[in-house]
């Protein structure tokens, strides 16, 4: 391990290594991942001059504390919160130099559920499959952060030029997912069909990085018999036997037996990332939005 390292402090409630995934492996039974919200793991790698497929850390709502073994330059972004650098103040969505041995502490997400932490160089854990991802589901990819851990840094990229600020949108209030139908939508009620696109939903605080769970009006089902396993893409809205939606995410399976209602546009999956339990969820068919 060179000193281009840095050793965690406080791990969080969920924080894992995150890039633009591993697509292309689901005949192997491997899905996705990568991080879950990309806009902004995309913007903080900018931030510090990484290319944008480079590996970050994506905290859950409580962030995270880092110590790196020399001076690099970090950015934090996706979900608002605060940072301190030492113990000192230090701006969110920008640039930030951290000397070597200074604590690096991103906090609480004060809106939206994800933070995304950028060290120039990228997180360097050994790839699998082409990507760095924690895979939750799979267990392909390093571990989640754990107090105490040692992760390596990989080497600045002179070539990719750093900027100052990029604009970040805010999580979202009302969570509005644009939707197509799905392979099974007929085996569900008129009545259920129509429920789905114009009554309210909410985020479940069961949700995670395999699937967005809601609370509210089940969807009646024209036939009570079970599928056989198919295949499952980002975005589906698989609905189980409660009856209410859940909007597959990064991590999903690559196969399923409940079916598949609708199919949410992948623009859209990303404010899915940030919102927390209990903001209100719209499906909406997507050529109305």
């Amino acid at each position: 391990m060179t000193d281009r390292a840095f050793a965690v402090v406080r791990s969080g409630a969920l924080t894992t290594v995150q890039d633009l995934g591993r697509p292309g492996h689901a005949h192997l039974g491997v899905p996705r991942s990568g991080a879950l919200d990309p806009p902004a793991a995309r913007l903080v790698n900018r931030l510090v001059g990484n290319p944008s497929d480079a590996a970050v850390l994506e905290t859950t709502l409580d962030g995270c504390a880092v110590r790196p073994r020399r001076a690099v330059t970090v950015a934090v972004g996706g979900a608002p919160c605060p940072v301190t650098v030492g113990g000192r103040p230090a701006p969110w969505g920008a640039p930030v130099r951290v000397p070597a041995g200074a604590v690096l502490d991103v906090g609480a997400a004060v809106s939206g559920v994800r933070c995304y932490v950028a060290f120039d160089g990228g997180v360097a854990v050994d790839p699998v499959l082409g990507s760095r991802s924690t895979d939750l589901l799979s267990g392909l990819g390093p571990p989640p952060l754990a107090d105490g851990a040692v992760l390596p840094l990989g080497c600045p990229v002179p070539a990719h030029a750093r900027v100052d600020i990029v604009p970040q949108p805010a999580p979202p209030r009302e969570l509005v997912l644009g939707v197509t139908p799905g392979p099974r939508a007929d085996w569900f009620t008129a009545a259920a069909r129509a429920t789905l696109t114009t009554r309210a939903y909410r985020v479940s605080s069961a949700s995670n990085r395999i699937g967005l769970r809601t609370e509210g009006p089940a969807l009646e089902r024209m036939s009570e018999g079970e599928l056989p396993s198919e295949g499952m893409v980002l975005g589906a809205v698989q609905v189980p036997p409660d009856g209410r939606p859940v909007v597959f995410l990064a991590d999903h399976p690559t196969t399923g037996g409940y079916p598949v209602i609708a199919v949410v546009r992948a623009r859209d999956l990303a404010a899915a990332a940030q919102a927390r339990p209990g903001t209100p969820v719209r499906f909406v068919p997507a050529g109305r939005r």
